[in-house]
């Protein structure tokens, strides 16, 4: 027993991260516990109960106290603090993934003299502020920040542990990805706008991702050297999952670049120019200000020139990354679709009941309306969806797809913008799917970017690839469509688009944007949102945009109001 007492005693002259009083007590009641059971001694050999039987007994349920919270939260906390990462990683649910990366917090990230200090518990969440040093060769600098831990039942035995995930160990982290100081893998760049002056991310907060993607590109390209820091190398998805890492081949919703966390010495920075416009980038800022889930794409028509993007929320590019259903701003690939067909035409009558049934669903306009005797041109201005679902009958299940893909330039995964992007979705179905594909739901995804790019098409008559640093700088190929609209169907769709600037569901929100306009509104329901996604898409002049404002309701009302103001910026 004396080598035990030394082990204890040793314990307790350790300092412990501290959660509070109780929880201490907690801690120290639960050690003794666990020592008793498992110490030894004569009752583990005395048979009274089989193991299977004691194990069945030591199963719990039921929600966490708040007890078994904050003593779960210590011990991991207190064991990290220490360097016992075998000892945090089994207070983990995922002890393996939770020793790989608590190990390289120390081994690859140089962090040292970590000080974990946890906040009031929420329920089963407990925050936690760190403060330590990075250390790397003769280099040091202290680093700082929040984080926070979940406590959960462990499956089998209903243990509390942490729920395990990398963003425990650092915010910015997600399942996969590491931190690293060293010399960074590549150089800083300073990027300009398309007149020459610097962009920041303190000038445009939006800017924060696209700035990081652009190093990620043209770190080593841009003529700079490396600094010293610590950064987040991010996981990079398999080759052919739509998310692979190599622009060339498409950069989905999933691929994030790199970020820079610290740093303890600074690089050279390359210079990169861009095609963003100082005045409309400001200007997208100012309008997505404080809108958390509203993200908005304006560039040039007949280049694809990107000329301004913008987020509300920093944390993630939702207007060049997102995957959201685009809901009936999708009814312009469809209307160009039908009208080549011959399925539909501007002034003639088209049916646009309450109700039509396809594939086994039934579906409906917003608020159950009807258009009788009605025109296509006023089934697309008043956003009917059962005008477009009433051709589902008449339709191949790949013929929405190969529409968006031939004349768009969509769902090819090929894009090469400069910056990871998500190039949408348009997937083959059938069905009921297929049909819920003609109005922007089912399978279908896009982001600003993408339907920004597809009313660029109509006005301009082609598909130019947007992007935000020309091919000339390094030399790389843009995508392109393998055909055009013809005359007669493009001349209509800019009529039903006008019209419905003009008249439809697009006129409060473009009221005042005068000159050549064309625009559509949307709305996509997704699961578990009270309202649905808005979104919005228009042109004017040479210029195009395309925004969403997620949980917002209707485009014309949320989205509307960003795109038109854009537009009137843009002259």
């Amino acid at each position: 027993m004396g080598s035990r007492r030394g082990a204890a005693a040793e314990r307790r002259r350790t300092k412990p991260a501290v959660i509070g009083s109780v929880a201490a007590v907690v801690v120290a009641g639960a050690g003794f516990g666990a020592y008793a059971m498992y110490g030894g001694g004569a009752g583990d050999d005395d048979g009274a109960r089989t193991r299977s039987a004691a194990a069945a007994e030591k199963v719990k349920s039921g929600p966490l106290t708040a007890a078994e919270v904050t003593s779960t939260a210590q011990r991991f906390l207190t064991a990290w603090q220490q360097g016992d990462v075998a000892g945090a990683a089994a207070a983990t649910d995922d002890a393996e993934a939770a020793k790989a990366l608590l190990t390289g917090y120390a081994k690859d990230a140089r962090i040292k003299d970590a000080a974990f200090t946890a906040g009031t518990p929420a329920g089963e969440k407990v925050p936690f502020s760190v403060k330590a040093t990075v250390a790397y060769d003769e280099k040091t600098a202290p680093l700082a920040y929040d984080s926070a831990l979940t406590v959960v039942r462990r499956a089998g035995d209903g243990e509390p542990r942490v729920d395990w995930h990398a963003a425990v160990v650092h915010p910015d982290l997600r399942d996969g990805d590491r931190l690293v100081t060293g010399k960074a893998g590549d150089p800083p760049v300073k990027a300009l706008d398309r007149n020459g002056g610097e962009i920041t991310a303190t000038a445009y907060p939006s800017l924060g991702t696209v700035l990081d993607g652009l190093r990620d590109k043209y770190g080593k390209k841009a003529g700079g050297t490396p600094g010293v820091e610590l950064r987040v190398v991010r996981a990079k998805a398999a080759d052919g999952d739509g998310k692979g890492p190599k622009e060339a081949k498409g950069s989905g919703a999933g691929d994030v670049a790199d970020k820079t966390l610290l740093e303890l010495s600074k690089g050279t920075p390359g210079t990169l120019k861009t095609t963003l416009d100082p005045a409309l980038q400001a200007a997208a800022e100012h309008q997505v200000d404080g809108k958390k889930g509203a993200s908005v794409v304006l560039l040039r028509a007949s280049t694809g020139e990107i000329l301004a993007v913008a987020n509300g929320g920093h944390g993630f590019n939702t207007a060049f990354l997102g995957s959201l259903a685009p809901g009936s701003t999708m009814k312009v690939v469809t209307a160009s679709m039908l009208l080549e067909k011959d399925l539909a035409s501007v002034n003639e009558k088209h049916p646009c009941p309450k109700y039509f049934s396809y594939g086994g669903w039934k579906f409906q306009n917003d608020d159950e309306f009807e258009i009788k005797d009605g025109t296509f041109k006023a089934s697309f201005a008043r956003s009917c969806n059962t005008a477009f679902i009433s051709q589902a009958p008449e339709l191949k299940d790949d013929d929405l797809t190969r529409q968006a893909e031939q004349v768009f330039g969509l769902s090819m995964n090929n894009w090469s913008v400069g910056v990871p992007t998500f190039d949408g979705r348009v997937p083959v179905q059938s069905k009921a799917q297929m049909a819920a594909s003609l109005i922007g739901q089912g399978g279908v995804r896009m982001n600003p970017l993408n339907m920004a790019s597809v009313s660029a098409t109509v006005k301009s008559g082609s598909f130019h690839q947007p992007y935000l640093v020309a091919p000339s700088v390094d030399g790389r190929t843009l995508a392109t469509a393998s055909r055009t609209m013809s005359a007669a169907t493009l001349g209509a769709l800019r009529e039903l688009m006008s019209y419905t600037a003009a008249y439809g569901t697009a006129a409060e929100a473009m009221a005042g944007v005068g000159g050549d306009v064309g625009a559509k509104t949307g709305s996509a329901e997704v699961d578990g949102q009270e309202q649905p996604n808005g979104w919005f898409t228009a042109y004017r002049g040479d210029v195009a945009a395309a925004g969403v404002v997620q949980q917002g309701g209707h485009g014309g009302d949320t989205a509307g109001p960003i795109v038109a103001a854009l537009l009137k910026a843009a002259g």
